[in-house]
């Protein structure tokens, strides 16, 4: 039955959507902690921090576009939540490279 394949594989995405938020979620706490504690030793954390966020943005976006076929709104704060997610990537690599060429 085609319905029930569809629902499948809608399951099979909201879960691994789920537990790419728990891992980068709990990656993104732990270094923050790690690089606060001591921020110069831990300074380059930053940028992967930026960077965990804008994939984390980026992917969830997409997946939102993903879902929302009919709904104009939805699709507007799905594209809006991916400019989100450009902006920090570029946040990542200016953090980046005022970090490590200085």
């Amino acid at each position: 039955m085609p319905g029930k394949e569809r629902r499948r594989r809608v399951r099979g995405e909201s879960m691994a959507l789920d537990t790419l938020h728990i891992v980068i979620g709990a990656a993104v706490v732990v270094m923050a902690v790690i690089s606060f504690i001591n921020p110069e030793e831990y300074m380059f954390f930053f940028p992967v921090i930026f960077l965990l966020a804008a994939i984390l943005n980026l992917v969830t976006g997409k997946y939102r576009y993903k879902r929302s076929v009919r709904n104009q709104k939805k699709k507007i704060s799905s594209a809006l939540q991916m400019a989100f997610g450009g902006a920090l990537a570029v946040l990542a690599v200016i953090s980046a490279v005022s970090i490590w060429w200085r």
